[in-house]
């Protein structure tokens, strides 16, 4: 779409969530123009929230598979990032990649290889503090006046739709798309386009 991609990796560990503020903070003062802000389940959350920080540094917001609004309250997402972390602590990295990986999409795998890897010792600590860190509310979203495109799969139940949904009532301008997790398998391609699609759908109504 023309847009100049800025990727931000976090440091990760237990300063996981405000590492991420810090690592947008740090993309919108090398920009000279408002961000587009966007992320994936608990990047979907960490982008929202920005953009409620920075009203004026955001012109829009790309979302796919927000896990929960507000406190997590025993969401799926949250329940299934704190077994994971104490599966690494108790069994180690290793043992807990193969029990996480047992009965996911071979595409989930290799994401779950590829990521999980890249933090390191870090691991539990950012699952856990992920897992704790509330989503922005409802009533939040309701004064976050920008486009939103929001995408998400519909056989996901670790990121259920009705979620995805609430949001897309909740924020003023913002259209959902929907696509399947069996549609990524060969690539994340469905999940990147359902969002700039409702993007798009979200700029035009306005």
């Amino acid at each position: 779409m023309g847009i100049r991609l800025l990727a931000p990796f976090p440091t990760p560990g237990a300063g996981i969530v405000e590492n991420a503020f810090a690592a947008l903070d740090r993309a919108a003062e090398r920009s000279s123009a408002p961000l587009v802000v966007g992320g994936v389940s608990f990047g979907a959350h960490i982008a929202a929230a920005w953009s409620l920080r920075n009203p004026r540094r955001c012109a829009g917001l790309l979302i796919a598979l927000p896990a929960w609004s507000g406190e997590p309250d025993g969401a799926p997402a949250a329940r299934a990032a704190h077994l994971s972390a104490r599966w690494v602590r108790e069994d180690g990295l290793d043992s807990a990649l193969t029990q996480a990986t047992r009965d996911v999409r071979p595409w989930l795998a290799r994401e779950l290889h590829r990521t999980w890897r890249r933090h390191g010792a870090d691991l539990a600590d950012g699952l856990d503090a992920a897992a704790r860190h509330p989503a922005p509310e409802l009533a939040e979203l309701r004064a976050l006046d920008v486009p939103a495109g929001i995408a998400t799969c519909t056989d996901d139940a670790v990121h259920p739709t009705s979620v995805a949904e609430d949001w897309a009532r909740a924020l003023p301008a913002a259209d959902v798309r929907r696509s399947t997790l069996d549609a990524l398998e060969h690539g994340r391609d469905p999940l990147g386009r359902a969002a700039l699609l409702a993007l798009l759908r979200a700029v035009s109504r306005r």
